[in-house]
């Protein structure tokens, strides 16, 4: 039998919000929780955060928990926006023991990797064809690539080098908000990003999210690019649903 219900945790370099989630629609059952990523964001504080965030929903079930950081095998490789103590933490392991749950009820996959799962099973169905890459603007550039549908997981398009520098240090939201910029400043920086991107990949379509999208007609519309820019549906709740959706699938990179 299908689960309907599942349970995602976003983890990212400002909020850690976990929720309950409607697997059939793909949208939040009442209100996400969110709790200020701690500082400095090491394994064992993040560890502590999550457990909060899951006993808050009394949630008994899998668990799927997104980090901005390479996944494989359910070790984090990197670590962005987050402490460098995660490069090598077997994350599947400190999650069951914290939660007191079996590794297989941990999905641990990459934050925009489940943003943009959640994006082509409940989004747009334009998404499922061609390439297509979802960037999510935040704290930092998150990416996740799709074939047809199909993930190719842990790509970091968010540390391209555009002219002399990492791409996420001049165009990710935290930056406008840092720097003071007004979105069409901003937004200029994004199109000369997203211009590196679509000349190196060749997108059929690229999906926009994070936090900013909920201000979506302020700057998506100043983009001058070949590629077609549609706004991500689930908006800053798609790493919720995605992680949740990862849990209840049993998918995991």
């Amino acid at each position: 039998m299908t689960a309907t219900r599942g349970f995602g945790i976003d983890i990212g370099g400002s909020g850690i919000k976990g929720a309950l989630v409607d697997l059939e629609k793909g949208a939040l059952i009442g209100d996400r929780f969110r709790i200020d990523t701690p500082r400095p964001a090491t394994p064992e504080a993040v560890a502590d955060v999550v457990a909060e965030v899951v006993a808050h929903f009394g949630w008994d079930g899998p668990v799927g928990i997104t980090l901005p950081a390479v996944i494989k095998k359910g070790v984090a490789q990197t670590a962005a926006n987050i402490d460098p103590s995660w490069i090598g933490t077997d994350a599947d392991a400190l999650f069951a023991k914290r939660l007191d749950r079996h590794e297989d009820d941990i999905a641990m996959l990459n934050d925009a990797d489940a943003a943009g799962m959640a994006e082509i099973r409940y989004g747009d169905p334009r998404a499922h064809e061609g390439v297509t890459t979802l960037l999510t603007f935040g704290t930092g550039i998150g990416s996740a690539l799709f074939q047809h549908g199909t993930l190719m997981p842990n790509t970091e398009f968010g540390h391209l080098e555009v002219d002399g520098h990492d791409a996420e240090k001049k165009a990710a939201a935290s930056v406008k908000d840092n720097e003071g910029l007004s979105y069409p400043e901003w937004a200029v920086r994004v199109n000369r990003y997203l211009t590196v991107l679509e000349n190196l990949i060749w997108p059929d379509l690229f999906i926009v999210g994070g936090g900013v999208s909920k201000k979506a007609e302020k700057w998506v519309p100043l983009l001058d690019i070949r590629t077609p820019v549609l706004v991500a549906s689930l908006q800053n709740n798609a790493g919720i649903v995605g992680a949740a959706l990862a849990a209840a699938e049993g998918l995991e990179h």
